[in-house]
């Protein structure tokens, strides 16, 4: 194990930020299939953590098809092509099944976005104001970030006026949290931050605005990046 890990501040969601490291290494090809993960204690020892942050970093890495471990071996960084999206219930959600999630969720979210621009009432529209603040203001990226995030997405579907999109939005949330949590563990996290309060800043604009067309295009915009970010060239159907 060499020194270039970064710091581990204590106000982070430790298990979260212990994979981002590990998957960036991966993505940018410097752990390489085949490659053996530091055991438990090296790793304990290297970030000054527990050895069940540890287990739960690792955990993490193997949810999103990254590792695979071996029992009393260790865990190893898996194939390009092997690797696949999962649910933490274990089920497998592979490119294909992710490539349908976001052309159903695309046009209704879109949709959604510019309904809410219409509909929204003032208690709404304070609600998104202040699920907003919680974004911004957050300092957890983690479990915090996730919920802050479905939290947006859910009170758009309240302003629609229309409870289907609120009964749609509610049933995929496991999906999308995933896929929020896939795209902070491959990303720069900072990257991915700024990015994600921008997007979502320029959605609330624009239903604030009462512009249904502007938050239709910011609504695109957002999940569009959102599928590149997880590596899904995903191309929007005019």
């Amino acid at each position: 194990m060499d020194n270039e890990f970064e710091q581990i501040a204590r106000t982070d969601h430790l298990p979260t930020r212990i994979a981002t490291q590990f998957a960036k290494r991966i993505y940018d090809g410097v752990l390489k299939a085949g490659d053996k993960l530091p055991t438990e204690h090296a790793m304990s020892k290297t970030f000054g953590v527990s050895r069940t942050v540890v287990r739960e970093a690792i955990a993490q890495l193997r949810n999103e098809g990254l590792v695979e471990t071996r029992q009393g071996v260790g865990a190893f960084v898996v194939e390009r092509k092997a690797r696949q999206i999962r649910l933490e219930d274990g089920k497998k959600m592979d490119r294909h099944a992710f490539n349908d999630l976001y052309q159903v969720r695309v046009p209704l979210e879109m949709e959604a976005a510019a309904l809410a621009a219409v509909n929204h009432t003032e208690a709404q529209m304070a609600a998104l104001d202040a699920a907003m603040m919680g974004l911004s203001g957050i300092r957890d990226w983690g479990k915090s970030g996730v919920t802050a995030d479905l939290d947006f997405h859910r009170i758009i579907a309240e302003a629609t006026g229309n409870d289907y999109f609120v009964q749609f939005v509610t049933a995929i949330s496991e999906r999308i949290s995933h896929v929020i949590t896939i795209a902070r563990a491959e990303g720069q996290l900072d990257d991915v931050i700024a990015w994600t309060i921008e997007e979502h800043g320029a959605i609330c604009e624009a239903i604030r605005a009462r512009n249904p067309a502007a938050a239709r295009a910011a609504m695109q915009r957002h999940l569009v990046n959102s599928a590149e970010r997880v590596g899904l060239q995903f191309e929007f159907v005019e």
